[in-house]
């Protein structure tokens, strides 16, 4: 990040500047979250943005204040998904070119849009660190500036806008959550909250940052530690391995803590959101309500602001986490059935899911090439099932009746 640190200034001239070309996002009130979480919740929903995430704020703050010449040269960027498809629509806006280098895991929606936004995509290497290296070539052949998703000065500034947005709109709140990856929207946030110049009120509020726990890059960062980062995360978005260093401290000065969040607790955020407030995010977006169902205490009675930062996840991967969702709570069950090789026995089994009150919604009747005896045959079923009670009664029935019952399925 440039030496000159962000101030509470800087985060106003930056809301005025860009205000005609984002969205004033809504801080609601949800009812149906609150009484989940036994608190009073309120949801910033940066989700409203054009390109569906909070990026549209740092991206245009800082291409608004490139010179002629820098707009003639054109910008190159790094990411995973959303501070690329952010930086390809305001360009494509302002007639700057933009180049954006993603690597080959990124989701093939955001991959896609920011394709649809005008930006030039080359994608390179499974990380991000792999796309850095492509990204200084692209400097040196064309002189495009490089802008940074959280290691720019403008770029955290235009972020920070979403605290003077949530100041205004909830009066003292106790905590506001927010997502950390590179560091820069809860540095910004935290600036107008907590640093200089801040509101009396908001003196008492607690700025907890969460992360995925496979990347506990910034935990690891401000409190000395060794966690091991990386993996496959269902919160690509905040699935840093470097974050910015003046950003951290940032952290370690305003945020009060950093709460790990793992795979199974971000499916769950994903799926309450959108079940109980009817808001669709990604793995990074929900993290905040993640961490509210996992640490239940820490927030109980509290009124807290959650920053939905972004809606952007990859309509498969949100089949897959639904399906998964299912699963879990006993609402579909995958169970093996060992039956005998002639005529009827299907049927009978078919019955018995039926008159049980399970709907089957794929059959697999296998009689070839498997380990099962030459007379016997195996089905592999997935049912709608009521719960896990239900799962188990069928099971029990299907044993009575004679056959080989067991179920498969296990997504924890």
């Amino acid at each position: 990040m440039p030496d000159d640190i962000v101030t509470l200034d800087d985060i106003k001239a930056a809301h005025a500047r860009i205000a005609a070309g984002v969205v004033r996002t809504p801080c609601l009130l949800s009812a149906a979250l609150s009484a989940l979480c036994d608190a009073e919740v309120y949801l910033k929903l940066e989700t409203f943005q054009r390109s569906g995430s909070f990026k549209d704020r740092g991206a245009l703050n800082r291409l608004l204040q490139l010179t002629d010449e820098e707009q003639a040269r054109g910008v190159v960027a790094v990411s995973a998904g959303n501070h690329a498809q952010a930086l390809a629509y305001h360009a494509s806006r302002l007639g700057i070119e933009a180049t954006l280098v993603m690597p080959t895991t990124a989701p093939y929606a955001k991959v896609s849009r920011t394709k649809a936004f005008g930006g030039k995509v080359v994608q390179c290497g499974e990380t991000l660190d792999d796309g850095m290296k492509m990204m200084r070539k692209i400097q040196e052949e064309k002189g495009a500036l490089f802008v940074s998703p959280y290691d720019d000065a403008q770029v955290v500034a235009g972020q920070g806008t979403i605290g003077l947005e949530i100041a205004q709109d909830v009066p003292s709140p106790d905590a506001i959550v927010v997502p950390i990856g590179g560091g820069g929207i809860i540095t910004g946030i935290a600036t107008v909250i907590k640093g200089e110049g801040a509101k009396t009120e908001t003196a008492k509020t607690e700025m907890i940052g969460v992360e995925a726990a496979m990347y506990p890059s910034m935990y690891n960062l401000v409190r000395g530690k060794k966690a091991e980062v990386g993996g496959q995360t269902l919160a690509e978005g905040i699935a840093v391995k470097n974050p910015g260093e003046r950003n951290a401290e940032a952290v370690k000065k305003w945020v009060a803590d950093i709460l790990l969040l793992s795979e199974p607790a971000l499916e769950t955020g994903v799926v309450a959101l959108l079940e109980h407030a009817r808001v669709l995010a990604e793995g990074a977006g929900a993290a905040p309500l993640a961490a509210l169902l996992a640490y239940p205490e820490r927030f109980k009675g509290k009124k807290v602001v959650l920053v939905i930062c972004g809606a952007n996840i990859d309509t498969r991967l949100l089949a897959s986490v639904l399906t998964r969702t299912m699963a879990r709570r006993g609402s579909l069950a995958h169970i093996e059935v060992s039956i005998a090789d002639r005529p009827g026995v299907l049927a009978q089994v078919a019955g018995i899911f039926g008159e049980g009150g399970a709907n089957i919604v794929e059959v697999s009747h296998r009689r070839m090439f498997e380990a099962c005896a030459a007379k016997e045959a195996e089905l592999d079923i997935v049912a709608e099932t009521r719960n896990e009670e239900h799962i188990q009664e069928l099971l029990s029935t299907l044993r009575a009746q004679g056959f080989r019952a067991a179920r498969l399925n296990s997504c924890d």
